[in-house]
């Protein structure tokens, strides 16, 4: 709540709704590609848009550890965390009006094994690798592609 007065001197409180998140993703590379996965499910606008693997940092529990359990989750691969390549951060307006801030961790990942495979009712759907040519064409956050834009020059 924020409490403010105005010309007649009666305090006025305002609710802003905001939500903080803390997550981690992982960076798959084959040759030119990277593997991106589709958001499926979101009362946020996101619905439709492309970002690496990944999710929220459960409590007590390490990024790396996220990635691989995320990884594992929504593509059906088990990965190796290697390096963490950028940290990034969201601040913006969601629908409902919720102030969000999201800070995301991107390491770069190694394949070990699985079966990519789509997740059809989850919040991520479509796993898939994409040209990092063009990642410019594909919907995705701004504060995503700016740090995987980053990521991809080291």
């Amino acid at each position: 709540m924020r409490p403010r007065e105005n010309v007649a001197g009666f305090l006025i409180v305002t609710m802003v709704r905001q939500w903080q998140r803390v997550s981690a993703y992982g960076l798959a590379r084959e040759g030119d590609t990277v593997l991106l996965v589709q958001i499926g499910r979101s009362a946020h606008g996101d619905l439709g848009k492309w970002m690496p693997p990944g999710g929220t940092i459960e409590h007590g529990e390490h990024p790396a550890e996220t990635v691989v359990r995320e990884f594992a989750e929504t593509t059906g691969l088990e990965v190796r965390v290697d390096t963490l390549l950028e940290v990034g951060s969201d601040h913006r307006q969601l629908t409902g009006g919720i102030d969000f801030h999201g800070v995301f961790m991107l390491y770069g990942v190694t394949v070990l094994g699985g079966d990519l495979r789509p997740q059809p009712d989850g919040i991520m759907v479509e796993p898939s690798w994409h040209s990092a040519s063009e990642l410019d064409q594909i919907p995705m956050l701004d504060a995503v592609r700016d740090v995987l834009r980053t990521a991809l020059k080291k």
